[in-house]
């Protein structure tokens, strides 16, 4: 998946926040949601959506399957049922992920240096 730019070091997402990282519009947003029927964010109280950082790359993911790989609504759809059913297989190569909060914060402050690193280089 390509990704301009990281997400921020946060777990959720309010959906202005969603609209401004994906660079699309909060209709479009909603309209995913519909036709696609990912991502499936929570809902406070208020009614509001609340994004996870999963929500966040499925939206980045069905932004590159439509604009960059030219795919239909229902193509990405598709796309996203056959690499969630892909993962789910047995003997399917399963990537490694972070299993817990210790590890994701761990990693997350690999990437902190690793980008602070790259600052100061380019300087």
């Amino acid at each position: 998946m390509l990704v301009s730019a990281p997400l921020p070091d946060k777990e959720f997402f309010t959906m202005g926040e969603a609209c401004r990282l994906a660079q699309v519009a909060s209709h479009t947003l909603r309209y995913w949601e519909t036709r696609v029927g990912l991502p499936k964010p929570a809902r406070r109280a208020s009614g509001h959506r609340r994004y996870t950082r999963q929500d966040m790359e499925t939206i980045l993911l069905i932004k590159d399957l439509l604009q960059r790989r030219k795919l239909t609504l229902a193509g990405a759809r598709k796309a996203l049922l056959e690499r969630r059913r892909g993962a789910n297989q047995p003997g399917a190569v399963e990537t490694p992920g972070p299993r817990d909060e210790q590890t994701l914060k761990l990693l997350r402050e690999v990437r902190k240096e690793i980008q602070s690193l790259i600052q100061e280089l380019k300087s």
